[in-house]
Protein backbone atom coordinates (compact mmCIF):
# COMPACT_ATOMS: atom_id res chain seq x y z
CA UNK A 1 0.00 0.00 0.00
CA UNK A 2 1.44 3.36 -1.03
CA UNK A 3 0.10 6.54 0.44
CA UNK A 4 1.08 9.74 -1.33
CA UNK A 5 2.42 12.59 0.79
CA UNK A 6 1.95 14.96 -2.15
CA UNK A 7 -0.80 17.53 -1.39
CA UNK A 8 -1.53 17.73 -5.14
CA UNK A 9 -1.98 13.94 -5.51
CA UNK A 10 -5.09 12.76 -7.29
CA UNK A 11 -8.07 11.70 -5.19
CA UNK A 12 -8.24 8.03 -4.24
CA UNK A 13 -10.79 5.75 -5.86
CA UNK A 14 -14.29 5.63 -4.39
CA UNK A 15 -14.81 3.07 -1.62
CA UNK A 16 -17.89 1.74 0.14
CA UNK A 17 -18.87 2.78 3.66
CA UNK A 18 -18.10 -0.74 4.91
CA UNK A 19 -14.50 -0.33 3.71
CA UNK A 20 -14.22 2.91 5.67
CA UNK A 21 -15.61 1.22 8.78
CA UNK A 22 -12.95 -1.50 8.46
CA UNK A 23 -10.26 1.10 9.22
CA UNK A 24 -10.19 1.55 13.01
CA UNK A 25 -8.96 5.10 13.70
CA UNK A 26 -8.73 5.99 17.40
CA UNK A 27 -7.54 8.92 19.49
CA UNK A 28 -4.80 8.46 22.04
CA UNK A 29 -2.46 10.49 24.22
CA UNK A 30 1.29 10.30 23.72
CA UNK A 31 2.88 9.04 26.95
CA UNK A 32 6.51 8.86 25.78
CA UNK A 33 8.52 10.17 22.84
CA UNK A 34 12.07 9.00 22.22
CA UNK A 35 14.65 9.51 19.49
CA UNK A 36 14.85 6.83 16.81
CA UNK A 37 18.36 7.22 15.37
CA UNK A 38 18.24 3.81 13.64
CA UNK A 39 15.34 4.84 11.36
CA UNK A 40 16.20 5.41 7.68
CA UNK A 41 14.22 8.67 7.67
CA UNK A 42 14.23 10.97 10.72
CA UNK A 43 11.59 9.70 13.16
CA UNK A 44 10.59 9.38 16.79
CA UNK A 45 9.44 6.33 18.74
CA UNK A 46 6.13 7.02 20.47
CA UNK A 47 4.19 5.22 23.19
CA UNK A 48 0.50 6.15 22.95
CA UNK A 49 -2.35 5.41 25.39
CA UNK A 50 -5.55 4.48 23.53
CA UNK A 51 -7.62 3.81 26.64
CA UNK A 52 -8.76 0.56 28.26
CA UNK A 53 -10.07 -1.26 25.15
CA UNK A 54 -7.05 -0.79 22.84
CA UNK A 55 -4.42 -0.16 25.52
CA UNK A 56 -0.94 1.28 25.09
CA UNK A 57 0.66 0.93 21.65
CA UNK A 58 3.97 1.92 20.04
CA UNK A 59 4.45 3.88 16.82
CA UNK A 60 7.29 5.16 14.69
CA UNK A 61 6.44 8.64 13.42
CA UNK A 62 8.33 10.84 10.94
CA UNK A 63 7.42 14.06 12.73
CA UNK A 64 10.85 15.47 13.58
CA UNK A 65 10.47 18.60 11.44
CA UNK A 66 7.60 20.17 13.38
CA UNK A 67 7.78 18.59 16.85
CA UNK A 68 10.39 18.50 19.61
CA UNK A 69 10.51 15.36 21.76
CA UNK A 70 9.74 17.26 24.95
CA UNK A 71 6.57 18.78 23.43
CA UNK A 72 4.95 15.45 22.48
CA UNK A 73 3.98 13.79 25.81
CA UNK A 74 0.41 14.79 26.67
CA UNK A 75 -0.52 15.58 23.06
CA UNK A 76 -3.51 13.74 21.63
CA UNK A 77 -3.13 12.13 18.20
CA UNK A 78 -5.14 9.92 15.87
CA UNK A 79 -3.89 6.57 14.64
CA UNK A 80 -4.99 3.51 12.69
CA UNK A 81 -4.96 0.78 15.33
CA UNK A 82 -5.92 -2.28 13.27
CA UNK A 83 -3.04 -2.58 10.79
CA UNK A 84 -0.67 -5.49 11.46
CA UNK A 85 2.46 -4.49 13.42
CA UNK A 86 5.36 -3.38 11.22
CA UNK A 87 9.02 -4.02 12.00
CA UNK A 88 11.10 -0.87 11.52
CA UNK A 89 14.70 -1.74 12.30
CA UNK A 90 14.72 -3.17 15.82
CA UNK A 91 11.45 -1.39 16.67
CA UNK A 92 7.96 -2.86 16.24
CA UNK A 93 5.48 -0.16 15.23
CA UNK A 94 1.98 -1.24 16.25
CA UNK A 95 -0.14 1.67 15.00
CA UNK A 96 0.01 4.23 12.18
CA UNK A 97 0.01 7.74 13.64
CA UNK A 98 -1.86 10.06 11.26
CA UNK A 99 -0.86 13.43 9.88
CA UNK A 100 -1.10 15.65 6.84
CA UNK A 101 1.73 17.00 4.68
CA UNK A 102 2.61 20.68 4.89
CA UNK A 103 3.68 22.53 1.74
CA UNK A 104 7.14 20.90 1.94
CA UNK A 105 5.68 17.41 2.50
CA UNK A 106 6.63 17.30 6.20
CA UNK A 107 4.12 15.69 8.58
CA UNK A 108 1.73 17.79 10.67
CA UNK A 109 -0.07 15.60 13.21
CA UNK A 110 -3.83 15.12 13.02
CA UNK A 111 -5.49 15.66 16.41
CA UNK A 112 -8.84 16.66 17.91
CA UNK A 113 -9.46 20.38 18.37
CA UNK A 114 -10.59 19.76 21.98
CA UNK A 115 -9.63 17.04 24.50
CA UNK A 116 -11.58 13.80 24.09
CA UNK A 117 -11.41 10.46 25.95
CA UNK A 118 -8.59 8.15 24.83
CA UNK A 119 -9.80 5.30 22.66
CA UNK A 120 -12.59 7.23 20.96
CA UNK A 121 -13.17 5.98 17.41
CA UNK A 122 -13.31 8.33 14.43
CA UNK A 123 -16.68 8.42 12.69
Amino acid sequence: MHVSHDPAAAAAETIGFDQFLAVDIRVGTILEAQPFPEARKPAYRLVIDFGPVIGTKRSSAQITEHYALEDLPGRQVAAVVNFPPRQIGKFMSEVLTLGFPDEAGKVVLFHPSAPVPNGGRLF
